[in-house]
């Protein structure tokens, strides 16, 4: 199988405590690691702006390149903090969890099921604010934010891989021809979803990417 480089380790049962805990591989522990720190520093980049724009509202993010790809349109809309507070400093929280939990693993650490089911529930949370983030981006608010764009992706990756490594050990139940062809082709879903996305994205503003609005 093409997954044993992204996740390698299964499910054991020692006589250690360790009983009905599921480990991974290093790939995938990387996997977290990498999407954690990706999302971190969007969030992080993201806060440091918005900060910087209450302070003085004539300040320009260095990722508001243009009409469409504007951070600072993003930053002061109502969007901006869905739960009563800046969205990024949700960010700043869960994708510093997501980096520890890989570190974790590379260290050796075997979660039990429920662990690794709360994971998948908080990336299932994660990409579905995203999602409506990016709905409300394209036509609602109508602008980019490249940060964004890159806490999107992450967070895809994320979510995809950490519900495979729970249908790979059998902690989500599906059926094992759907099991077996996610294993075999695991870089689809995750590659269809952005390249999904990357169409909308297109598509919305064709007019000014070909430069004919």
């Amino acid at each position: 199988m093409t997954t044993a480089a992204v996740d390698d380790v299964s499910s054991g049962r020692k006589g250690d405590g360790s009983q009905g805990t599921v480990g991974a591989g290093r790939a995938f522990a990387w996997l977290l690691v990498v999407t954690g720190a990706a999302g971190l520093v969007a969030a992080w980049v993201i806060t440091i702006d918005k900060i910087k724009l209450a302070e003085d509202p004539t300040f320009k993010p260095g990722c508001s390149l243009n009409p469409i790809v504007s951070c600072g349109n993003i930053m002061t809309s109502d969007q901006a903090s869905a739960f009563g507070f800046p969205n990024p400093m949700l960010g700043l929280v869960t994708y510093a969890m997501v980096i520890a939990i890989g570190v974790g693993v590379l260290a050796g650490a075997r979660y039990r099921r429920w662990f690794w089911l709360g994971l998948n529930a908080g990336t299932l949370f994660g990409v579905g604010f995203c999602t409506w983030l990016q709905y409300q981006s394209l036509y609602n608010i109508n602008s980019l934010c490249l940060w964004c764009c890159l806490a999107w992706v992450a967070t895809i990756v994320m979510f995809c891989y950490v519900t495979l490594h729970n249908i790979k050990h059998r902690i989500i139940k599906v059926p094992e021809g759907l099991r077996n062809g996610l294993l075999e082709f695991h870089w689809v879903p995750s590659v269809l979803w952005i390249g999904i996305i990357g169409m909308l994205i297109l598509t919305r503003w064709w007019d000014f990417w070909t430069g004919t609005a």
